[in-house]
C-alpha cells in the first residue's frame, strides 16, 4: 500500500505545494540571520571637540571649519530588535555629508536599510512602523549589523528637518532600532 500511496498524482502535488512553500519561507524569512552576525570596521573620522571660545570684539561671522565637523548626533534605541551604538551626521574636510554608525549592535535580518527620517524616535512597539510614513532618504543597505560603518549622503540631500536615523527593514516594513539626531553646537 505505501508504494501504490507514492504513485498517486495527489501526493506529488502535496509534496510540490509543501517544498515549494518551504522554499519561499525560507526565501522570505532567512531564519539563518537571527543566528548569523555580520561585523564591519571601517574608519570613522575623526571629529575635534568643539570648544567654545569667548567672542572678543565685534561679532563677526565664524568662518567654516577646514576640518570634519560633528552636525548631529544621537544614542541609538531598541524597536523590533535590540539595537545599540551612536548614529552621527559628520561633514568631511571636502564639504560632503555622511552618516556614521559607531558601535552599532544589532540583530541581523533580511533586507535592512538605513534611513535618515523627519520622523520622531519613539520607544516601544509605537515607534516600530512610523518611519516609512513621512519624508525619508535611503541611504544603502545595511553593511552589517555589528561595528562601525559610514554611509554617504548624496549630494544636494536637504538635511532640515531630517531628525532621525532608522535600521529600517523593507521586508517587514519595521525599524529594528533608531537614534534621534540632535544638533551639535
Amino acid at each position: 500500500m505505501p508504494m501504490r500511496l507514492l504513485r498517486a498524482p495527489s501526493t506529488w502535488v502535496v509534496v510540490t505545494v509543501l517544498v515549494v512553500g518551504a522554499a519561499t519561507a525560507l526565501y522570505w524569512f532567512q531564519p539563518w540571520k537571527l543566528v548569523t552576525d555580520t561585523e564591519v570596521h571601517e574608519e570613522l573620522v575623526a571629529v575635534p571637540s568643539t570648544a567654545s571660545v569667548a567672542p572678543s570684539g565685534p561679532a563677526t561671522p565664524a568662518p567654516t571649519p577646514a576640518g570634519p565637523v560633528l552636525l548631529g548626533s544621537g544614542e541609538f534605541v531598541s524597536h523590533e530588535h535590540d539595537t545599540r551604538g551612536a548614529a552621527r551626521i559628520v561633514r568631511t574636510a571636502d564639504g560632503r555629508h555622511r552618516l556614521e554608525l559607531v558601535g552599532l549592535d544589532t540583530s541581523n535580518g533580511p533586507d535592512l536599510q538605513v534611513w535618515l527620517t523627519d520622523q520622531p524616535v519613539r520607544t516601544g512597539p509605537s515607534g516600530w512602523r512610523v518611519f516609512d510614513d513621512g519624508r525619508h532618504v535611503a541611504l544603502g543597505p545595511l553593511k552589517g549589523n555589528r561595528g562601525d560603518q559610514a554611509y554617504a549622503i548624496p549630494a544636494g540631500t536637504d538635511l532640515a528637518g531630517l531628525t532621525s536615523v532608522s535600521i529600517w527593514c523593507e521586508r517587514f516594513a519595521v525599524s529594528f532600532g533608531a537614534a534621534a539626531l540632535t544638533a551639535a553646537g
